[in-house]
C-alpha cells in the first residue's frame, strides 16, 4: 500500500516538473527531474549554434534474403525491442551519418545497481537532452547532476561512448565504426576514452595506431562541461561504417579464405548450444573447427576470420567477428524465432555475406529471460545446411 502511494507521489512530482519545464521554466529549478528533448536536426533547424556536417545522406538499403529462404514471409516481421524486423532488412532505410561539434554541453552519465549498466547522455546549451542512440536522458542523470559539486570543464572533446560499450558485439559494431571514422577524418586528438574498459577497446585503439594512453577519459558517474563536443550519429548497419572497420583492422591472407569454423558457446554463462554435442560429429566431418572465443585474443580472433570461408554460430556476440570476414564468406547463424533479433542478418549483408539462418529452440529453464537462454537445434536442419554448403 505505501509502495504504491509512493510511486503515485513520485509520478505526480515528475509532472509538475515536465509541466514547469514545457513552459519555459529551467529544469535545474525542478533538479533535473525532467527535461525535453531533440535531436541534432532538430537543434540546428531551430537555431542552435555549431557546426553540421553530413557524411552519409539518408539512404535505401535493398538486401537479399538469407541464402537457404525463397520466401520474406518465412522471416519475422516483428521488431521486438530492435525497431526493425528481419523481414524489414530485406528493404530498409539507411540513416544518416552526422558530424557535429556544438558549444556549451554537458555530458552526464550514471551507473545503476545491481546491474552496473552505464549510461550516458548530452545536455545542450538549451537545456535539452539530444536524441543520440542508447543516449536518452533517464532519471539517474537528474541524481548526477544534483550530486555533483563542480563539474570537471574541458575545451574540446569528442564523445562516442554510448550505453553498452563493454559488450563486445556492440563495440564491434556500433564504436569502432566511430573509431575508424574519425581516423579517417584525421579527428582523434579529442577522443574520450572510458576510465574502465574491456581489454579489446585498447587493443582496437593500437591496431588503428593509436596510444590508449594517450587519450583523456570520462567516468561512469560524472558530469562534464564542454566548451566543444563533438558527436558522431550513426547508422549501425551502413556498409560505408562498417567495411572500413574491415579495411582497416582486418586480416588479408595470402591466399583465398578456406577455413569452415564453428564458433562454440559452450564456455559462455548464457545462450549456449545445449544439444552442441550432437551435431559436434557432422561439424568435424564437414571439415569445421569447434572454436571458442574465449580462446583466443582480439588480434588471433581477427586472423581466423580473414581466413575463413563458412562461419556458423548460435546467436551471441562472437558472431559478430563476421566484420572481419572477407567479402563472400558464408555466414550461418542458428537462433530462436521468438527470439527475432534481425541485427546479424542486416551485419552480414551490409558487409556483403551471404547469410543462411537456421532455426532453432529455447532449452533449458524456462524462467530465465529469453534474451539470455539456451538454444538447442535439430541436426537435420544443420546436415540440411551442410549439404547445400557442400554443393
Amino acid at each position: 500500500m505505501l509502495d504504491a502511494v509512493a510511486g503515485k507521489v513520485r509520478k505526480g512530482a515528475i509532472g509538475l516538473c515536465e509541466h514547469g519545464v514545457r513552459n519555459g521554466l529551467p529544469p535545474s529549478w525542478f533538479g533535473w527531474r525532467w527535461v525535453r528533448e531533440e535531436t541534432l536536426r532538430d537543434y540546428f533547424a531551430t537555431g542552435g549554434t555549431g557546426d553540421l556536417t553530413v557524411i552519409h545522406p539518408e539512404g535505401h538499403a535493398t538486401n537479399p534474403l538469407p541464402v537457404n529462404i525463397d520466401d520474406p514471409a518465412q522471416l519475422s516481421d516483428d521488431p521486438d525491442w530492435f525497431g526493425y524486423s528481419q523481414r524489414d532488412v530485406l528493404s530498409r532505410p539507411s540513416g544518416e551519418t552526422l558530424h557535429a561539434t556544438v558549444p556549451g554541453c554537458r555530458v552526464v552519465s550514471f551507473t545503476d545497481a545491481p546491474k552496473a549498466r552505464f549510461w550516458p547522455t548530452v545536455i545542450n546549451s538549451r537545456d535539452k537532452a539530444f536524441e543520440l542512440r542508447e543516449m536518452r536522458f533517464r532519471p539517474g542523470h537528474g541524481g548526477t547532476l544534483r550530486e555533483t559539486g563542480q563539474p570537471r570543464r574541458i575545451a574540446q572533446a569528442t564523445w562516442i561512448t554510448e550505453r553498452v560499450y563493454t559488450n563486445y558485439s556492440h563495440w564491434l559494431s556500433a564504436h569502432l565504426p566511430k573509431l575508424c571514422l574519425l581516423t579517417q577524418r584525421g579527428e582523434m586528438e579529442n577522443l574520450l576514452l572510458p576510465e574502465k574498459r574491456p581489454a579489446f577497446i585498447d587493443t582496437s585503439l593500437r591496431m588503428l595506431g593509436f596510444n590508449p594512453q594517450d587519450f583523456a577519459t570520462h567516468g561512469a558517474k560524472e558530469v562534464i562541461e564542454v566548451d566543444d563536443l563533438t558527436l558522431l550519429q550513426t547508422d549501425r548497419f551502413r556498409p560505408e561504417l562498417l567495411c572500413p572497420v574491415r579495411d582497416l583492422l582486418g586480416h588479408r591472407p595470402d591466399r583465398a579464405p578456406w577455413r569452415r569454423v564453428f564458433v562454440s558457446r559452450r564456455r559462455a554463462t548464457i545462450r549456449r548450444l545445449s544439444n552442441e554435442a550432437e551435431i559436434t560429429d557432422m561439424l568435424e566431418k564437414a571439415g569445421f573447427a569447434l572454436v571458442t572465443m574465449e580462446d583466443l585474443s582480439f588480434e588471433e580472433q581477427i586472423r581466423l576470420m580473414g581466413e575463413t570461408r563458412v562461419l556458423m554460430a548460435p546467436h551471441g556476440a562472437g558472431l559478430t567477428n563476421m566484420m572481419f570476414c572477407a567479402p563472400g564468406t558464408q555466414v550461418v547463424e542458428i537462433s530462436e524465432p521468438l527470439y527475432p533479433n534481425p541485427n546479424f542478418y542486416a551485419i552480414a549483408v551490409a558487409m556483403g555475406l551471404d547469410y543462411w539462418k537456421i532455426d532453432g529452440t529455447f532449452a533449458g529453464r524456462d524462467d530465465v529471460h529469453r534474451l539470455d537462454r539456451d538454444l538447442s537445434v535439430r541436426p537435420d536442419r544443420v546436415d540440411a545446411v551442410l549439404r547445400k554448403l557442400a554443393g
